[in-house]
């Protein structure tokens, strides 16, 4: 019923930037939080970031003062802009919405992923 797309990673050196988007589609009603998570190669997933409908962001300390992210509550759509990438910042970079949204009368929430894009980020 709701679709998380992904766009936006690839190869960038180190000290480059990128810009991740995700689009939640579908019968939604309403979205509470959006964020981005990661997996690195034979690690677990962990937060990257995430922001509220109201605009309030949270980082991972890893992160903090590189990555911005920002959501366009209008279209649903989530951003991660990522500056001064480091090696260590490869990954699979996952897009999450908590969200609610209508189905068969009634409205049911969900905690949706996206499918994930790759940042690779060389030295």
């Amino acid at each position: 019923q709701v679709q998380l797309v992904e766009s936006g990673g690839g190869l960038v050196q180190a000290g480059g930037s990128l810009r991740l988007s995700c689009a939640a589609s579908g019968s939604i009603f309403s979205v509470n939080a959006m964020g981005w998570y990661r997996q690195a190669p034979g690690k677990q997933r962990e937060l990257v970031a995430t922001i509220t409908s109201g605009g309030v962001t949270n980082y991972a300390s890893s992160v903090k003062g590189r990555f911005t992210i920002s959501m366009v509550n209008a279209k649903n759509t989530v951003y991660l802009q990522m500056n001064s990438l480091k090696p260590e910042d490869t990954a699979v970079y996952y897009c999450n919405a908590d969200l609610s949204y209508y189905y068969s009368g009634s409205y049911l929430p969900e905690d949706a992923w996206g499918q994930g894009t790759l940042v690779t980020v060389s030295s």
